[in-house]
């Protein structure tokens, strides 16, 4: 028992010793594992988008949207210059019921009213041209609903312009305008 007794005598020792070899081991340990998380090189996980494709669509869909564009930019210009013409032409018609006009501006302003006529002639065949090709071109079917009716629109303000009426003959045109808008947002780019 007293062999027992010594064990605990001499662990007084030990626990002085203890008291600072373990304050020392637990700080190692915080070092160690410091520096090893300094010296890790994180690995950052990227993940690869998949390649997207872009689909270009058929030659006769991106040609049909050219066309499309430019009769829309002709139709715009042509309703903005037309406007000022038509109130000029339907002025000066009013003015020749009610007064006596020169012979020669009579006959300039008969002179605009057929170039203007003229002029929506010109427009209308290039819309039904545009028209007969999304009716016959099997790619170009699928857009015909947003566009049909562009060439009786365009030949209802021809019509209305040979009865003289040149200010509404603006309105027909306008929705032409309105229906290549609608076409031009249902083909693709």
């Amino acid at each position: 028992m007293i062999e027992f007794y010594q064990l605990f005598g001499q662990e007084g020792k030990l626990m002085k010793q203890l008291k600072f070899i373990m304050p020392a081991l637990l700080l190692l340990t915080l070092f160690t594992v410091a520096a090893d998380a300094q010296t890790k090189k994180t690995r950052k996980t990227t993940t690869k988008k998949p390649a997207t494709t872009k689909t270009v669509p058929p030659l006769d869909v991106r040609t049909a949207r050219e066309k499309v564009s430019i009769q829309l930019s002709n139709v715009k210009r042509f309703v903005d210059v037309l406007g000022p013409i038509a109130q000029g032409i339907e002025t000066l018609d009013e003015s020749a019921k009610t007064k006596r006009l020169p012979k020669t501006t009579v006959d300039q302003n008969e002179a605009n009213k057929q170039k203007v006529i003229a002029a929506i002639r010109n427009l209308k065949v290039g819309l039904t041209d545009l028209e007969t090709e999304f009716r016959t071109k099997t790619a170009l079917q699928k857009y015909l609903p947003s566009i049909k009716g562009i060439t009786e629109l365009a030949a209802e303000s021809e019509d209305l312009a040979i009865a003289g009426k040149f200010v509404a003959s603006k309105e027909p045109l306008r929705s032409v305008a309105q229906k290549l808008t609608d076409t031009l947002a249902v083909i693709p780019q």
